[in-house]
């Protein structure tokens, strides 16, 4: 991939190169050449020939026509071409091309650097990127913020967040070039993404008090990041602060507020919310009521969210497939099937075609139902259809199988997956472990984590704790410890699923000790245990009827503001009804009890 470069220089090194000398300078067009008329014909002709570029060998053609024309075509041809080829994906092949336009001597300007430049960052690419600029030192072409733009964006494109941060503070602090509104927004939009809601809003701020001021699409970004990062009240503050600057919030900025309260079910303000909208003359559009729909939904208020839709129609706005799919969706979850199929029904008499997603999730459904006949009569649809399931799909179905034990045919499903040509990701492999380990299937679960092993095929904690807890659960409790005492040497830290697995296996021996050290161990690590780490030691503990040391567990988790789970519950009253002396060794207990 080195050999791509044109040049060798690379993004640390730019910044200590001279402004001064040239190697080479770009060949001035011939004053016949800028002077000359193109009729309108001609401009007709040459835009046909980049609407007839459909592949790579038309691409290829059509340059190759160009660099033999006499007189040279404009660098605006040459521009549109690459353009055309960037389009195609064909980033390679623009690398090429302009290489060889080096060496035939074809002029070239910014805006072809430009393309280039956005070329290597698409390819993840940006140390090429960079080596372009020294081109633009070369040939005195000046450094303008498009170029700029595209370098920051790379750099979050390639998650180097710190990199496109100093590419930014170092644009500003040397005045190399005065960041626009367009600048401002790939940096904050790259930062929230992130979630870098702090440096974000602190940005903001600075760029109030410079020359260039934010506007709409400014504020819009950075309320969006706060709202994603549950932050709703600075949101809120920041609508009223820049109303009264004057600028006025579009539909974009309260869909991103609505979306925030709709997350938290502070409906009454999503109300309030609607109703300022229609103040300010800005309509609730399909994505507006999506949000509120998918909110209720996701609260299992299905009636409440096909009442919004009925809302919505009267006032104009034609749900679209993501409404159909969120309400089918809130169904789903509430385990409201016909229902589920009534509104895809409903979909397709409306002439809305269902997708992938729509399929997916009535699959999806049926599986939680273990109506494994209607998932898989879906699940065929699709290829009738003309469409291809693709893996998260197969990872429904496959996982639908395993419910319901069909061992047997979830084998033979994921053989037919590796048929079609699809590549099993990290839920494939992490579904067939679960399933195997469920069963009993321990061998077949250790050879398939083998085999991936032996392939390096990346994995992540969750991964892991996918293997520690079914050799836990088969009674390897030994094998799983080794799992996760190997786990810092090869760099991946537990999280508290993995302490808590462990901890529930050692419970589960009666190793109740060993339980309590890895209790303190995890805290010592830095990893804070939750309710259902706590729960799992409660379990143990009353399971092996030591009430007195529960105690203890019972004031941290009082003090954590942590509650008993429903099966903690069950064990605690039947060893109460066994032992009514308990509630006196629990004086928590024994005073809630009394009130």
């Amino acid at each position: 991939m080195r050999k791509l470069c044109p040049n060798g220089i690379s993004f640390i090194s730019f910044f200590a190169t001279s402004n001064s000398g040239s190697a080479f300078s770009v060949r001035a067009y011939s004053s016949s050449h800028n002077n000359a008329s193109i009729s309108a014909k001609a401009k007709l002709r040459a835009n046909s020939k980049f609407e007839n570029v459909k592949c790579l060998d038309d691409a290829m053609t059509l340059f190759n026509q160009m660099v033999r024309t006499k007189p040279l075509p404009s660098v605006v041809n040459f521009s549109k071409l690459f353009k055309t080829m960037l389009n195609m994906k064909h980033y390679s092949a623009v690398v090429s091309l302009f290489i060889e336009m080096q060496k035939l001597g074809i002029p070239f300007n910014e805006f072809i650097l430009s393309i280039v430049i956005n070329n290597y960052c698409l390819m993840h690419r940006v140390d090429c990127a960079f080596s372009v600029l020294a081109i633009y030192l070369k040939n005195d072409i000046p450094f303008n913020n498009v170029t700029f733009t595209i370098l920051i964006r790379g750099f979050f494109a390639e998650n180097k967040v710190k990199y496109a941060v100093d590419l930014f503070k170092k644009l500003v602090r040397e005045n190399i070039c005065e960041p626009n509104e367009i600048m401002y927004a790939t940096v904050m939009h790259g930062l929230s993404k992130r979630g870098h809601t702090e440096k974000n809003l602190s940005l903001l701020r600075v760029m109030e008090q410079g020359n260039t001021k934010p506007d709409i699409c400014i504020y819009n970004i950075v309320i969006d990041a706060l709202c994603k990062d549950r932050n709703l009240d600075t949101a809120i503050n920041l609508l009223n602060e820049l109303k009264k600057k004057g600028i006025l919030p579009n539909i974009i900025t309260y869909n991103s507020l609505i979306d925030g309260l709709c997350k938290f079910g502070q409906w009454e303000k999503v109300r309030i919310l609607f109703s300022e909208m229609v103040n300010h003359n800005i309509y609730p559009d399909v994505h507006t009521f999506n949000i509120v729909i998918d909110g209720l939904c996701k609260e299992g208020k299905v009636e409440d969210a096909e009442e919004v839709m009925r809302h919505m129609i009267e006032k104009g706005v034609v749900p679209d497939i993501v409404t159909y799919n969120v309400i089918m969706g809130g169904c789903c979850l509430c385990g409201q099937m016909d229902r589920a199929r009534r509104i895809f029904d409903i979909m397709i008499d409306k002439c809305i075609e269902p997708n992938i997603i729509s399929y997916r999730i009535l699959i999806n459904g049926y599986c939680k139902k273990k109506k494994l006949a209607e998932a898989m009569q879906f699940f065929h649809e699709i290829s009738q259809k003309g469409s291809k399931p693709d893996i998260v799909t197969y990872n429904t179905v496959l996982q639908g199988l395993f419910e319901v034990g069909r061992i047997g045919s979830a084998k033979k499903f994921f053989d037919e997956m590796l048929s079609m040509g699809l590549v099993p990701d990290l839920c494939t492999h992490g579904t067939l472990l679960n399933g195997y380990f469920k069963y009993g299937l321990v061998d077949e679960a250790m050879s398939l984590f083998n085999e991936l092993e032996r392939k390096r095929v990346k994995s992540d904690i969750e991964f892991y704790n996918v293997v520690i807890n079914g050799l836990c659960k088969n009674g390897k409790l030994d094998e799983a410890h080794a799992f996760f005492e190997k786990l810092s040497f090869i760099g991946l830290l537990p999280n508290v699923r993995t302490y808590t697995t462990i901890i529930n296996g050692l419970c589960l021996e009666g190793l109740l000790d060993e339980a309590k050290d890895m209790l303190r161990k995890m805290e010592d690590d830095g990893c804070l245990p939750n309710s259902i780490t706590y729960n799992v030691i409660a379990q143990g503990f009353l399971r092996c009827n030591r009430i007195s040391e529960m105690a203890t567990f019972m004031k941290e988790m009082a003090g954590r503001k942590f509650s008993f789970d429903a099966t903690t519950t069950e064990f605690l009253v039947n060893v109460i009804r066994e032992n009514p002396s308990v509630l006196d060794m629990i004086p928590e207990l024994h005073l809630k009890n009394k009130k």
